[in-house]
């Protein structure tokens, strides 16, 4: 079975969820063609991600002139199909604030992806997250190409799911896979009822290899640890504000974010006007084996987002046997359970959140420990990439039988 990996900008820092989905679909005997639209323009500190770019195809860097070939070769081999791709393209940009010219760029883009899955025997098409990687996707299928299925994260696709026509994505697809049932209650508002049952959730990934062993928190002060993108939906400015309450009744108290992001020099700022300099350690994006050292030295990750799917960092930490607190969004409850693997906590509450990591500075070291091998047990139940693995592929067999 060959699969085409149609994606955006890859591989991403953030974004290790997909190589290991990809890596794991590959040790079961699939062989995947990674297209991606563009590189990414960020530093790649893990080996694993400099691998797969060497891996990954970009779809702009053929070119103009190869990408304008694609495209006539596609109109010439039927001219009534190109013309209702382009028809659909020209709905979708009815609906999106991106405008005609990009989704024309889209459907040229398309078209080299269709030629390049004829080229390569691609089966079948996957997309990760339903903005223009799924658009591309489906505008292939709609010259003549493979079938096509994607995979929704969230948030952006529940933020705005009209503007990137989402249930025009779905209705269309093979299949369409949410990491969460969370995820799949929305994606359910915007899919035909009778797409229901092509509405599947797969969630993403950890390797339990890469997990074996574990090692219990510190001694000493109470250390956390919040990773992700310095971005506004991720909250770290909330996480900022709790901390400047909290210095004043626990002085001793220090917080590694890792990653990066628009948002940086924000709470640079934040961390200054606060006088938090001490308490606060920014690392930029680390390797995995960086992330893991840095889970192993704090007593619990906090994920302040205001807006998520379901944080792979959430399921990393739980991997490491680390009590999480969260906000009650999403799909994180699914994993995070008050007072059995962490807390919750509503997002945006200042209030609440320095509750919360007053209360994990209360719990006694052996209770800590008990509520991470709680977390550990659930997210290698729920979790293992192989076996998510291999329920995605079942679904790409599908796909591909019912084409046939």
């Amino acid at each position: 079975m060959k699969i085409g990996y149609i994606l955006n900008t890859y591989p991403q820092p953030s974004h290790s969820f997909i190589r290991r989905e990809l890596h794991a679909l590959e040790a079961q005997g699939v062989t995947v063609l990674r297209l991606a639209m563009r590189p990414t323009t960020m530093p790649l500190a893990d080996p694993g991600d400099q691998a797969e770019g060497a891996r990954t195809e970009y779809v702009l860097k053929a070119g103009i002139l190869p990408l304008l070939a694609a495209s006539v070769r596609a109109f010439a081999a039927s001219p009534r199909r190109f013309l209702r791709a382009m028809a659909l393209a020209a709905k979708l940009a009815r609906a999106s604030d991106r405008g005609l010219l990009r989704h024309l760029i889209y459907l040229v883009e398309a078209a080299h992806v269709k030629q390049r899955c004829a080229e390569e025997g691609v089966q079948h098409m996957h997309a990760h997250f339903g903005t223009n990687a799924a658009a591309v996707a489906m505008l292939a299928e709609a010259l003549g190409g493979v079938s096509y299925s994607f995979t929704v994260h969230g948030p952006e696709e529940f933020d705005a799911p009209r503007t990137l026509s989402l249930g025009e994505k779905i209705n269309r697809a093979a299949f369409t896979v949410a990491v969460s049932s969370f995820g799949k209650s929305q994606l359910s508002r915007w899919a035909d009822f009778g797409k229901w049952d092509s509405l599947k959730v797969v969630h993403c990934g950890i390797e339990p290899d890469r997990w074996r062993e574990v090692v219990q928190p510190p001694d000493g002060p109470l250390r956390l640890v919040a990773i992700g993108r310095f971005v506004e939906q991720k909250g770290q400015m909330v996480l900022i504000h709790a901390l400047s309450e909290l210095v004043g009744r626990t002085p001793e108290v220090h917080l590694t974010l890792i990653g990066d992001g628009e948002m940086r020099g924000a709470l640079e700022t934040a961390i200054t006007r606060f006088g938090l300099e001490r308490h606060v350690t920014l690392t930029g994006w680390l390797p995995e084996s960086g992330v893991r050292r840095e889970l192993e030295r704090a007593h619990a990750l906090v994920m302040p987002s205001f807006a998520e799917g379901l944080p792979m960092v959430v399921m990393e930490a739980m991997a490491a046997a680390r009590p999480v607190i969260a906000t009650y969004i999403a799909g994180t409850p699914e994993l995070v359970r008050p007072g059995e693997t962490g807390w919750l906590v509503p997002a945006g509450d200042v209030p609440a959140l320095v509750a919360a990591i007053e209360a994990l500075e209360r719990t006694a070291p052996n209770r800590r420990w008990a509520m991470g091998q709680a977390g550990r047990a659930r997210v290698l139940e729920r979790h293992d990439s192989a076996t998510e693995a291999a329920r995605l592929a079942r679904c790409f067999q599908e796909a591909i039988k019912t084409r046939d």
